[in-house]
């Protein structure tokens, strides 16, 4: 008998994300009942759910029902898993304060708390409000699970946590739950933390890093380069929502992360090693992400250095330790990712890069191309494996370039 998970789409933006979940959980043999608020039917249409699930879509309580016994008490009785993506902040308070007034709520009611996910989508000053936090808290001790919303810019133009889970995630998660029966009860660590480690990468210890390092010329002038961090710090929340213990070690970027990522700063190359060195006992796979300087400068000076009256003044630098190539000398049984940042002959030297440094597999992108490289949200990406399979990509979010970085490194585990 198939596994079942009844989906509830309320009314956001991200409705349209929810259609992707559905046909990821169809291809994988899952059936999905989905139930739509009046609002949501507002951004997708019923049929788009209806064509991807092969069943009926359920929008208003009092229609006739498709099951021979009282529709909302069926669906709740179906439910392996009670998904809801999006969650508004209008379905979390509800099912807080135990309103039942359309379909949806209805039907959450009559399931058991611990079957049921909800992936909050959001303003990030609506997601922050303490009276929707408190909501999820109180939830959260009754046994709900919440997979925790990104953070980026948002639909309306602001930027911060409140972006809803990935597709590729949200199955993961709930793939993972019903593997692990979903009336287990609640996932460990579900006692008022912020995480939930559930996911493809539970139990897994990854090492992150992320950004610039920048080598002091005197004490008010440097050499670095444009990595905005953007790219590891996603791949770094991605892994956390995914259930792995992840370290994070960032270079000067104006970036936050999730509290429940340990974030080690750094300000040098030579920083930055030291830092992964003193983790690297500890993890099972590398992302180096970062884009460290690749020189540091030899006559530097400990005060401001003046203008010398038109005078030409020569820097003189040396070659810092290169970080991946050390990590890779000591590999043992972990799995190395590096990235290859190139201007030409991309995937010629990220072949090179990847077999001189040990590395399974390599991630390459060409920064000169538009859509691509440092400080952007998107990235263009060409995946090589150790094993000699490739793949190109077309453009698309970080965001996602980070879950399918992670996809990837599964299936070299297999």
């Amino acid at each position: 008998m198939k596994q079942n998970v009844v989906l509830g789409v309320t009314g956001g933006i991200a409705c349209y994300k929810a259609a992707e979940i559905v046909s990821r959980l169809a291809k994988q043999d899952i059936n999905v009942d989905v139930i739509m608020t009046e609002n949501a039917c507002r951004f997708v249409g019923p049929a788009t759910f209806q064509t991807l699930s092969k069943n009926p879509v359920v929008t208003d309580t009092f229609a006739s029902p498709k099951y021979w016994e009282v529709e909302h008490i069926a669906l709740s009785k179906k439910a392996d898993v009670f998904l809801i993506a999006p969650a508004t902040a209008d379905i979390i308070g509800k099912i807080a304060s135990g309103i039942a007034d359309d379909m949806l709520s209805t039907t959450v009611m009559a399931v058991a708390p611990e079957k049921v996910v909800l992936a909050p989508a959001m303003n990030v000053n609506m997601y922050n409000n303490p009276i929707v936090q408190g909501n999820i808290e109180k939830l959260r001790g009754l046994g709900y699970r919440f997979i925790e919303p990104g953070e980026g810019l948002l639909a309306c133009g602001d930027t911060g946590r409140g972006r809803m889970a990935e597709p590729a995630e949200i199955e993961a998660y709930v793939m993972n739950l019903l593997g692990n029966s979903a009336a287990a009860g609640p996932a460990a660590g579900e006692d008022g933390g912020t995480a939930d480690p559930v996911g493809d990468f539970a139990g897994k210890r990854i090492l992150v890093t992320a950004g610039p390092t920048v080598e002091d010329i005197d004490p008010v002038r440097y050499i670095s380069n444009r990595s905005s961090g953007k790219m590891g710090f996603a791949i770094a929340e991605a892994a956390r929502r995914r259930g792995a213990q992840v370290t994070l070690v960032a270079g000067p970027v104006q970036l936050t992360c999730h509290e429940d990522i340990r974030r080690l700063n750094v300000r040098s190359t030579k920083d930055m090693l030291a830092a992964c060195e003193s983790v690297y006992d500890d993890v099972d796979i590398v992302i180096k992400a970062a884009a460290p300087a690749d020189f540091y400068v030899v006559n530097g000076s400990e005060h401001k250095i003046k203008k010398q009256d038109g005078k030409a003044m020569q820097l003189e630098l040396a070659e810092n330790p290169d970080i991946i190539a050390t990590l890779g000398k000591k590999k043992g049984n972990r799995i190395l990712v590096g990235f290859a940042a190139e201007t030409r002959n991309l995937e010629e030297y990220a072949k090179a890069k990847m077999e001189r440094k040990n590395l399974d597999m390599i991630v390459a992108n060409n920064v000169a191309q538009e859509g691509a490289g440092f400080d952007r949200d998107t990235n263009i990406v060409t995946i090589i494996k150790r094993s000699g399979e490739m793949e190109r990509f077309e453009q698309m979010k970080k965001t996602d370039v980070a879950d399918l970085i992670l996809d990837q490194i599964l299936l070299l585990k297999k």
